[in-house]
């Protein structure tokens, strides 16, 4: 897997493309878990998930919305009641029943983030499993912009690319990615933060898991009582939205179910990968990575000033 250094920017007609790793380098972002992919964190290892069935609820939320408007709308109209309810069903009917099969399905395993011994476990499928060194991992944002009738709009994705241990595997086993439909450019660089800064910095650089229970103040209809209770109304206006119009409400909701708890890697040789080592046991940077950081922190230091 040939990919560019990390700072590289490719800019395509609709498109560009950013390289965040090798090597991972800062990229100046703030570490922001937008899409709830911390499943666990400890000072071993981060849990890292790929499950989104939030982010496929808020985006079918707003089409059954209109739609359910759509249908009341015409549901006095002979001619025009029978086509609108038997297009919402075409338009919704798939999305809907993928939803479904998703909550029914198991949830993949996560990939596993080990600090202390800076590798990476990757699940594969019929209980395989690859031990990845971090400094070969390689990430990749992309954000693709199209223009329509009233506005341009942009999106985009991280990609998380893994290296097949094995020299001798097959072509077709020698690459696994994982992706995060976040948008691309600044909000995929703070969800690859959250890996790198786990590996490079420490576990307190990266916020906790978001699933499973939270204080209440800190749910959406908390956070929006709180808000009320401050007197700050458009705060309140802003989760009202999020909730009404968005259903991230019935979204954590879903998600919560599914993840909490999240699945574990439960085989004994990843069990024991797993366990902690004596500090000096701890892996420690390569002298390139170490000097890729440091080179790239006085520029960056060189351009606040």
């Amino acid at each position: 897997m040939c990919t560019p250094p990390a700072g590289t920017t490719k800019k395509k007609f609709f498109s560009r493309e950013y390289y965040l790793a090798p090597p991972a380098i800062p990229t100046g972002n703030l570490p922001k878990d937008v899409l709830n992919i911390i499943w666990r964190k400890n000072e071993i290892f981060l849990d890292i998930g790929s499950y989104s069935i939030g982010s496929a609820v808020m985006a079918i939320w707003p089409v059954l919305l209109m739609s359910i408007f759509f249908v009341h709308e015409e549901r006095n109209s002979d001619g025009y009641f029978g086509g609108a309810l038997a297009l919402s069903l075409f338009i919704l009917g798939i999305p809907i029943l993928l939803v479904v099969k998703g909550l029914v399905s198991p949830v993949p395993l996560p990939v596993r983030f080990n600090r202390q011994r800076r590798e990476v476990c990757v699940p594969l499928k019929h209980d395989q499993y690859w031990i990845v060194p971090w400094e070969q991992v390689t990430a990749q944002a992309v954000a693709v912009s199209s223009g329509g009738p009233h506005a341009k709009t942009t999106q985009g994705l991280l990609v998380i690319g893994f290296r097949n241990p094995d020299p001798d595997a097959p072509e077709e086993d020698r690459d696994f990615s994982i992706g995060f439909n976040c948008g691309g450019g600044t909000t995929a660089m703070s969800l690859w933060e959250c890996m790198r800064s786990y590996m490079e910095v420490g576990e307190d650089a990266v916020p906790d898991t978001r699933l499973g229970k939270v204080p209440y103040a800190e749910t959406q209809i908390g956070s929006i009582v709180t808000s009320l209770l401050k007197g700050d109304i458009l705060d309140v206006l802003h989760g009202l939205f999020f909730v009404i119009f968005l259903g991230t409400y019935l979204a954590e909701k879903l998600q919560n179910w599914k993840l909490d708890p999240p699945p574990d890697l439960t085989d004994p040789a990843i069990v024991e990968w797993s366990r902690p080592l004596p500090i000096d046991q701890w892996a420690k940077r390569s002298d390139e990575l170490e000097f890729a950081i440091v080179h790239c922190e006085a520029e960056m230091a060189a351009q606040q000033t």
